[in-house]
């Protein structure tokens, strides 16, 4: 299989109110990989991810991040979106008075006229999101209630799940997604996942927990301490982990 590299990371150091935060991070992840991403607490793991998807409380100090070749260090959020970076939150927001499917279809036509493809009309889209729902087993309903609005956890995340199968990602960080979930759960939305998985996207899993990665299998499993990553193995790692703590690392 022919590898492109989706994302680049170069030396990247990353403050927030003049707090240093991430310092010299370098990674690099391929079409085709799973790479997972873990660490204590304050270790620097869900800024990498916001930092990636282009939050505006960041200010990146030295470095740059690299998307299919191009720089995209200083571009806006909406930009990273349509070239293909999405971000699945620990914590999906809630958006009353909005609907699913017009959440979707709003989306969806928003990345089509950035490509300077066709926008979908309401029946179109529909055609296409019944068949993606189907795909992932959500139910019809889902479309008509308000985003996330009364969701349990399993919901959200199938909702993010809809989501990245939709908008045709290359690039999907998943942001401790096993957070809240029970085990059924975290199987249908790591078989899902799994499903989405192609030779053209790639996934960077940021997790404080062995069992996703039972279920999603790495390439690579990385360890952050101190805002970089200090280790890089295989997908045994999480198992030395679970068994020693981090302390391993150092033996």
């Amino acid at each position: 299989m022919n590898k492109n590299n989706i994302l680049k990371i170069n030396n990247l150091h990353v403050n927030i109110d003049q707090k240093s935060i991430i310092a010299g991070l370098n990674l690099s992840v391929n079409s085709g990989e799973i790479h997972a991403i873990m660490g204590k607490n304050g270790s620097g793991k869900s800024t990498l991810a916001k930092v990636i998807a282009g939050h505006p409380n960041y200010t990146v100090t030295k470095g740059n991040i690299i998307l299919n070749g191009e720089d995209i260090t200083t571009q806006e959020p909406d930009e990273r979106s349509h070239k293909g970076i999405f971000l699945a939150f620990q914590y999906p927001v809630e958006i009353p008075g909005v609907t699913n499917s017009d959440f979707l279809r709003l989306a969806y036509n928003s990345k089509q006229k950035y490509n300077e493809k066709s926008e979908l009309d309401p029946l179109s889209f529909f055609e296409l999101i019944n068949t993606k729902i189907t795909q992932i087993d959500m139910k019809p309903t889902f479309l008509y209630r308000n985003v996330n609005e009364g969701f349990s956890g399993g919901e959200k995340k199938k909702n993010e799940i809809l989501q990245m199968s939709l908008f045709n990602i290359k690039l999907a960080i998943l942001d401790e997604i096993d957070s809240g979930l029970d085990i059924d759960a975290l199987k249908n939305i790591s078989n899902h996942i799994n499903n989405i998985r192609n030779t053209n996207n790639a996934f960077l899993l940021i997790t404080h927990y062995q069992r996703l990665l039972d279920y999603i299998i790495p390439d690579y499993i990385h360890v952050m301490d101190h805002g970089k990553i200090i280790y890089t193995g295989d997908n045994k790692t999480a198992n030395q982990i679970e068994q020693y703590g981090y302390d391993f690392i150092n033996q």
